[in-house]
């Protein structure tokens, strides 16, 4: 569940932006993010994905479901509004990083505990760290449900002194920032010791490194995972990409390294374009993965 986002992406810019300045980029693409490439990156898996999401009369809702209809998602748990719904970010890629910019026109989505109650789903998949009450309310009800719970973090202000930050963590199965993330959220010196913070409170912690790879933590067992070098043109949408080949491992019953290995796999796909339009099949990504599938 969560939101769509049409990504404005420039990329190849030969510097950060300045105030006062004008540069051109290489190249442009607007393409489907947010929660889509949740969605659409674990369907091309193979898997059975129901989006719970918001649509409006915008241009960007419209871009956004035109590539929802030729990914054949299932649409069941979409609302679709009467006023525009804008979500969009800006994306200002350069070859070592990229910046972004945001905006979305406020919508009040749909309580979980009413879509865990009408899907029953196997793994629930929340795109960014949620601790407000009712989203603690719907993550007990997901373990009653026997529901596991995948959640990243995104660029959320908030830290483990936050009201309802901790709970939110231990009732999450598989928890996922990157390591900017991390350590902003423990406040701790070093990743190890942010990776072993976070791992006092979710049972499985992993972290993303980016082109380093990954880091995982569970049950005492530590986990690294470097990843091959791979020429990146723009990185939105990797870490999308990076959380469903781990959910893909998870419902496959594989191990913690190999489901590492097959979401450092597809983080890795996609960055040679623009967003996510790269994301691999479950035929492409056995291919990557030596035959692993």
């Amino acid at each position: 569940m969560g939101a769509y986002f049409a990504d404005l992406i420039f990329h190849g810019l030969p510097e950060a932006p300045r105030p006062g300045h004008e540069i051109f980029a290489d190249g442009f693409a607007m393409v489907p993010g947010g929660a889509y490439t949740l969605a659409m990156a674990t369907h091309r898996l193979g898997h059975d994905v129901v989006w719970a999401t918001d649509f409006g009369t915008d241009p960007f809702s419209a871009c956004v479901l035109r590539a929802v209809h030729a990914e054949r998602l299932d649409d069941t748990a979409f609302r679709h509004h009467a006023r525009p719904l804008r979500s969009l970010t800006v994306a200002l890629s350069t070859a070592r990083d990229r910046a972004m910019i945001s905006y979305q026109d406020p919508v009040s989505p749909e309580p979980i505990s009413s879509l865990l109650l009408r899907y029953r789903p196997r793994l629930l998949m929340v795109p960014q760290l949620r601790y407000d009450t009712e989203t603690l309310q719907s993550l007990r009800l997901a373990r009653h449900l026997g529901t596991a719970v995948f959640m990243d973090c995104q660029d959320i202000p908030a830290d483990l002194g936050t009201p309802g930050v901790r709970e939110a963590l231990t009732l999450t199965d598989v928890f996922t920032p990157n390591a900017a993330e991390a350590l902003r959220l423990t406040g701790a010196p070093t990743l190890d010791e942010a990776l072993t913070r976070l791992g006092e409170l979710a049972p499985t912690v992993v972290i993303k490194r980016g082109p380093e790879g990954a880091t995982a933590l569970h049950a005492g067992h530590r986990y690294d995972l470097a990843a091959q070098p791979v020429p990146a043109l723009d990185t939105t949408g990797a870490g999308d990409c990076f959380d469903a080949g781990l959910v893909h491992g998870r419902l496959a019953g594989w191990s913690l390294p190999d489901c590492l290995a097959a979401a450092v796999a597809c983080g890795s796909a996609v960055v040679g374009g623009p967003g996510s339009v790269a994301a691999p099949d479950a035929a492409e990504l056995t291919r990557r993965l030596g035959g692993l599938s």
